[in-house]
């Protein structure tokens, strides 16, 4: 996949420049470390036509508080990096996109703080990340980190090696995707995305500590108090899950998407008849401002 080409424009530490000719210091504590933090968001054409960006706001908050939680100098607000983001986004002539918004380390070999950071935002085309049908999952042999190891709740560059080699290790097993446990052992969330599962008219997902706190997680336990759908937060283990009438994962670049099996499990609801597929269809009108998916 090409992410840019020789007309891209990028915002970087203020200004707007090509891509193409962006540079960055191959001394950097990012590069060498991982030590950087990002978010991912999506843009969208809404029924009216115009170009929205989801939740802006909640995710630029989310990239202030991963950087404070790493120690990271930052000073950038809420509002100028918005404006910016359609900036890139009307630069580019994009709508439906990713978005990809990083802040990195300087030059630094030591493991001394930091006296400042820099900024990057980016934006491509973007269709459907897991692809458009169900997915096959299998138990991961990697773990989610020891959230006393790590800052769990920041989204953190380093902290994706783990989701990098789960994801490979499903992949090269013939399977769609990888569902990670935590450090004892219960459900934790996908490499990129977290996970619900329905039983007896009710979804269940893991409580934060161990998981990424999603904003389409959030935003799916949003819809589900729409719809007077119960959820319920609690640590479950891979066997229940297999117990499950069906299952999804939810994330900005995933959004909503069912599973077909787990660990070749296969679960037994028609998904067109599960909550989670009404909630797939709540989460498409929302992001979009009224388009309706075709049932």
């Amino acid at each position: 996949m090409a992410y840019y080409n020789n007309d891209t424009i990028i915002y970087l530490n203020g200004a707007y420049v090509k891509a193409a000719e962006a540079t960055t210091d191959f001394f950097g504590q990012s590069l060498h470390y991982g030590y950087s933090v990002f978010e991912g968001i999506r843009s969208y054409q809404t029924a009216s036509g115009d170009t929205k960006i989801f939740k802006a706001e909640e995710h630029y908050r989310r990239l202030k508080n991963s950087a404070l939680a790493l120690n990271m100098p930052y000073h950038w607000s809420v509002d100028e990096l918005v404006e910016a983001t359609y900036e890139v986004l009307s630069r580019n002539g994009l709508q439906n996109a990713y978005i990809r918004p990083i802040v990195y380390a300087p030059a630094n070999m030591s493991f001394n703080p930091n006296k400042e950071s820099y900024l990057m935002i980016a934006a491509w085309e973007m269709g459907l990340f897991l692809g458009d049908k169900l997915l096959r999952v299998m138990t991961s042999s990697f773990q989610r980190p020891n959230p006393k190891g790590f800052k769990i709740e920041a989204k953190a560059g380093g902290h994706y090696v783990n989701s990098i080699l789960a994801s490979q290790e499903a992949k090269a097993k013939g399977f769609d995707e990888a569902l990670l446990t935590d450090m004892n052992g219960f459900v934790a969330e996908g490499p990129g995305a977290n996970v619900f599962f329905e039983k007896n008219g009710k979804l269940y997902t893991p409580p934060l500590g161990n998981i990424l706190p999603g904003i389409t997680r959030a935003t799916v336990i949003e819809i589900c108090e729409e719809l007077n759908v119960p959820v319920e937060e609690r640590l479950f283990t891979t066997d229940e899950l297999k117990q499950a009438d069906a299952v999804f994962f939810c994330g900005t670049a995933a959004e909503v998407i069912g599973w077909q099996s787990f660990d070749d499990v296969t679960f037994p609801a028609n998904w067109n008849d599960t909550i989670g597929r009404k909630i797939q269809l709540a989460y498409k009108e929302r992001v979009t401002e009224g388009i309706k998916e075709k049932v």
